[in-house]
């Protein structure tokens, strides 16, 4: 059984905890060093172009904040996540790319594009692999997978095991985090 005193002190030590989380989602970025990444270029009309090195896409908050309108600031660059149903792309089925709203990289194609049920604009593979990165998120005291662009870290949404063919994979974007061509 629980000590009287764990029952007492488990609340506070939990919300030190999210405190500590919601301070490390202001932070700054680290200043640019100057790194290199490999993307796939697109033009606007989704013919790949191929492999170009550039420089990594880095700003502070406050350049950010300028760039992006605050929806877009919370979930690219706070890591948080738009209201199912309440934007257009997750019904949208107009042929084109989906780019990153912060640095115009291609993330996802149309072609991929598929209707999950679940609110969010809906992918079964980026429009090319270089384009995203994956990482581990336990920030909902479970393990997801979360996709952020290569070239400007932008949080982009979550990668599920649930998908249709060929796949089985959805990824499960943000439509804050994108934008349409």
């Amino acid at each position: 059984m629980y000590s009287r005193r764990a029952l007492l002190v488990t609340p506070f030590t939990l919300a030190g905890v999210v405190a500590l989380c919601a301070c490390r989602e202001d932070e700054e970025p680290a200043a640019d060093t100057g790194e290199e990444v490999t993307i796939v270029e697109f033009s606007d009309a989704g013919v790949k172009l191929g492999p170009a090195h550039l420089k990594k896409v880095v700003h502070s908050n406050a350049e950010w904040r300028k760039l992006l309108n605050a929806e877009q600031f919370y979930v690219t660059r706070q890591r948080g996540t738009d209201v199912a149903f309440s934007g257009t792309y997750y019904q949208m089925h107009a042929s084109g790319i989906f780019r990153c709203i912060c640095c115009g990289d291609a993330l996802f194609s149309s072609d991929t594009k598929f209707d999950s049920g679940t609110g969010w604009p809906s992918f079964w593979a980026p429009i090319a692999e270089e384009n995203v990165r994956t990482r581990s998120d336990f920030s909902m005291l479970i393990k997801r997978t979360e996709v952020h662009c290569t070239r400007c870290d932008a949080h982009l949404g979550h990668l599920f095991n649930d998908g249709p063919e060929p796949t089985n994979q959805r990824y499960c974007m943000n439509e804050s985090s994108l934008r349409f061509v």
